[in-house]
């Protein structure tokens, strides 16, 4: 189960580098896909900032994998999950499109918890 768990942690921390890294090469084409329902425009700056950051999140885990314990870093992808629960609520609160929120953001929730009580309980 820890090699699940640790695997899981893994493709979430890439996953995440690989979104931010589509938001500083390719920002409008990539805000696309968020899940809004109106993505503003000109705005390439500011979803470059949040490709920056979606990297730092994705290099928090890594970091946690690579100097950490199961638990530490079971501990970073609980506090991590808060984004994608907070990107999800979002895309439903401005009526955006609810098989993204729920499909993309609110699954990355569910696996990062799951991967979570795999390596603080397991």
């Amino acid at each position: 189960m820890l090699v699940t768990a640790y695997v899981l942690a893994g493709l979430v921390g890439l996953g995440i580098i690989y979104v931010g890294l589509s938001y500083l090469f390719a920002p409008e084409k990539t805000a696309k896909g968020f899940g809004l329902a109106t993505i503003p425009t000109g705005t390439t700056a500011f979803f470059q900032i949040k490709g920056v950051r979606d990297i730092g999140t994705g290099l928090v885990a890594g970091a946690a994998m690579l100097a950490g314990g199961p638990h530490v870093v079971g501990w970073v992808l609980l506090a991590e999950a808060f984004i994608p629960v907070g990107d999800m609520l979002i895309i439903l609160r401005h009526k955006g499109n609810r098989a993204m929120a729920f499909g993309v953001h609110g699954l990355t929730a569910a696996v990062m918890v799951v991967a979570t009580l795999l390596l603080v309980l397991g």
